[in-house]
């Protein structure tokens, strides 16, 4: 027989397998100036130098409440030219990674800075797509953790 306890964590872990993409709508960042279907321009974003990032936080798709893991992570990136690009890790995101890069304007208003951070453009956009990692695992390498990771780079 199940306690209470394993019920509650059952729950839990199923809540987080809910898709993390990034909803569409209103939302914090200014026009950009690359064409992402052009391999040329992803090359110049991807290497684009970032100069402030935010730590972000929003609820899981279809939960009202962010309650620790139950939640999603990722980091917004600031370029010289001010552009912002949103850089998260989540199953089924990406084809050859499951980290990916998606301009900020498409982040819905549920995202929240939880912390900012000047990076001087000591790391690359493609930097914070490798720390994030190319896997996926709600256990071993989730969203949290990528972002940790992302945010621990240039300390």
């Amino acid at each position: 027989m199940f306690s209470i306890k394993a019920v509650v964590l059952a729950a839990l872990l199923t809540l987080l397998v809910v898709d993390v993409d990034s909803s569409s709508g209103g939302g914090g960042g200014s026009s950009y100036n690359f064409d992402l279907s052009n391999a040329s321009d992803l090359r110049k974003l991807y290497n684009s130098k970032v100069y402030e990032a935010d730590r972000m936080k929003r609820s899981l798709d279809g939960m009202p409440f962010q309650l620790g893991p139950l939640s999603h992570s990722g980091v917004r990136v600031t370029l010289k030219d001010g552009t912002k690009w949103l850089v998260h890790k989540g199953g089924g995101f990406g084809q050859s990674s499951q980290t990916v890069v998606v301009a900020a304007r498409h982040m819905s208003s549920d995202w929240n800075i939880k912390e900012t951070k000047n990076f001087g453009g000591c790391k690359t956009v493609s930097d914070f797509v490798k720390a994030g990692g190319s896997d996926y695992s709600l256990i071993f390498d989730n969203c949290h953790m990528g972002a940790g990771r992302m945010w621990k780079q240039c300390d």
